[in-house]
């Protein structure tokens, strides 16, 4: 599971580019009951999600042009340049360089080769999220790829991920992803892989990572996200074993999705 005591490869970070952030906030304040505090002057219109004083998550402005709505996952590294290369050797693409945010940490944004957009952050004064694993915080992480053969192969070589493959209906697989050294109680699993149904293909889909934020239930989070403006993508459902879950493109189209986990979250 996921946990604040991050480790390479674990997710620590998590942000959300708007075209609106005032928008933004007011939604997902909404939504889950965050409150915003401004990164400052210096931010850009960066600022930080918090719940209960704790940072759950970030929002800034979309910067660049044809940039279009959507959450970012960061991965912890010990060393954003080293990544880098490792991304590089391993087929993917730098969107934006290594680069140092003030005294915070150093970040670096990357595009896997089957195309989905994913981040690396070296922990410098800011470790990472503050909060995980709660009722209305980040509880995993998911892609859906156009290539997920290449995409387990590429994460492997700049994370040194394990995977464990699930069988599910219609022939399908779902990768869980754990990282070395990560998870409590034995438990290191962070999220999962799934490779694009035949007919999303054809639709035009493409590679993407998703958050799933923990709620305490799912159909009243569902109801106050659509009731604010979001698109369903998957109306709750139960998964055995699992939970119940729910996905909707927030109103400006970034998606996410919902789980209140089995067990229940903490």
């Amino acid at each position: 599971m996921l946990t604040t005591d991050f480790v390479p490869g674990a997710p620590n970070w998590l942000d959300l580019g708007a075209p609106d952030v005032d928008a933004a906030v007011t939604f997902y304040s909404t939504v889950f009951d965050w409150s915003f505090q401004s990164a400052g002057p210096e931010g850009g219109g960066y600022g930080f999600f918090l719940l209960d004083g704790r940072t759950v998550a970030a929002v800034g402005p979309l910067m660049d042009e044809g940039a279009r709505p959507s959450w970012t996952v960061y991965f912890h590294t010990a060393d954003a340049d080293a990544t880098r290369a490792q991304v590089e050797r391993a087929g993917g693409t730098v969107r934006t360089a290594p680069m140092d945010v003030f005294t915070a940490g150093r970040m670096a944004q990357f595009t896997d080769p089957a195309g989905a957009d994913f981040a690396v952050w070296q922990p410098g004064d800011v470790t990472g999220l503050e909060s995980v694993m709660a009722a209305n915080t980040l509880c995993w992480t998911e892609l859906y790829s156009t290539d997920a053969a290449a995409a387990k192969d590429f994460y492997r070589s700049v994370f040194s991920w394990t995977y464990q493959d699930m069988p599910m209906d219609a022939g399908l697989t779902y990768t869980i992803v754990s990282s070395l050294g990560g998870g409590v109680g034995g438990d290191s699993s962070q999220g999962g892989i799934m490779q694009l149904p035949q007919e999303n293909l054809e639709a035009g889909s493409g590679s993407e990572w998703h958050p799933y934020f923990g709620v305490a239930d799912c159909d009243a989070t569902f109801e106050a996200a659509t009731r604010g403006g979001a698109q369903t993508l998957i109306p709750p459902n139960d998964v055995p074993g699992v939970g119940r879950i729910a996905m909707v493109l927030d109103p400006a189209g970034a998606a996410f999705a919902i789980i209140k986990g089995d067990p229940e979250m903490t």
